[in-house]
């Protein structure tokens, strides 16, 4: 009985031996890949998280560009809705009791269809964007606040999203007549007499920019589920990185 213990130990103690002579003489890939098979979870590379929170903005980008693009996806949603620009906001009520109330609700609306016509293709602008961040600070923003993603998406990519998007709200803003509503409204009320401070005709900048910040707006709503609820993580890599905050 004794000599049965002996080879037995002599045995457990070889296949230890051989067991780290395995992982010593493997490259990280591979130990991750043995951690696997063997039921164990091998520790999240930083690559991996980067890759993770960009499927997670992919997604809240898609989603949100989805929900903007639809027929009063801005004009219906308080979160985003895009009001007349502040110097027309100030002068509103003169306009209507002048007689521009009609023409005013007429260009709040264009506006708003510009601004829908163009998130759609908004999308293939934020995906490459989101694509071209580092990693550098992949662990930070998972362990961040419920949009953090998003703060950093917006702090590395808006000055270029404005210029990319510019021309495509221009384009919408024509098609749907906005430019030549607002363009009236502006030219009317800079004629009438006494007028201290006139209103800027030109809406481009300040679509564009309200624009896309109602896109951010949703796209960090969905980064919030995707940190709150496990179902909203549609890819085994995202599960995997989210769950790991939890």
């Amino acid at each position: 009985m004794l000599k049965i213990n002996k080879i037995m130990k002599f045995f457990t103690l070889s296949g230890t031996v051989v067991l780290l002579l395995l992982f010593i003489s493997c490259s990280s890939a591979d130990i991750n890949r043995l951690l696997q098979s063997a039921g164990g979870q091998a520790p999240l590379t930083q690559t991996e998280v980067s890759q993770g929170l960009k499927e997670a903005l992919i997604q809240g980008i898609g989603k949100g560009a989805d929900q903007a693009s639809q027929t009063d996806g801005f004009f219906k949603n308080d979160l985003i809705r895009i009001l007349l620009p502040e110097d027309a906001r100030r002068v509103e009520s003169t306009l209507r009791q002048v007689g521009l109330g009609a023409e005013v609700d007429r260009a709040l609306l264009a506006i708003n269809r510009g601004a829908e016509r163009a998130a759609q293709e908004a999308k293939p602008i934020f995906i490459q964007a989101i694509r071209q961040m580092t990693i550098q600070d992949a662990f930070q923003l998972l362990r961040g606040e419920e949009d953090a993603a998003t703060q950093y998406l917006r702090r590395t990519t808006e000055n270029q999203l404005i210029e990319l998007f510019q021309p495509r709200i221009q384009e919408s803003l024509n098609e749907v007549g906005a430019t030549r509503f607002y363009g009236d409204i502006a030219n009317t009320y800079n004629s009438l007499p006494l007028v201290n401070r006139q209103i800027d005709p030109n809406l481009n900048a300040y679509v564009t920019e309200r624009a896309i910040d109602g896109l951010f707006q949703l796209i960090a709503i969905e980064e919030k589920n995707i940190r709150e609820n496990p179902l909203e993580r549609t890819s085994a890599l995202m599960r995997r990185v989210f769950a790991a905050q939890d």
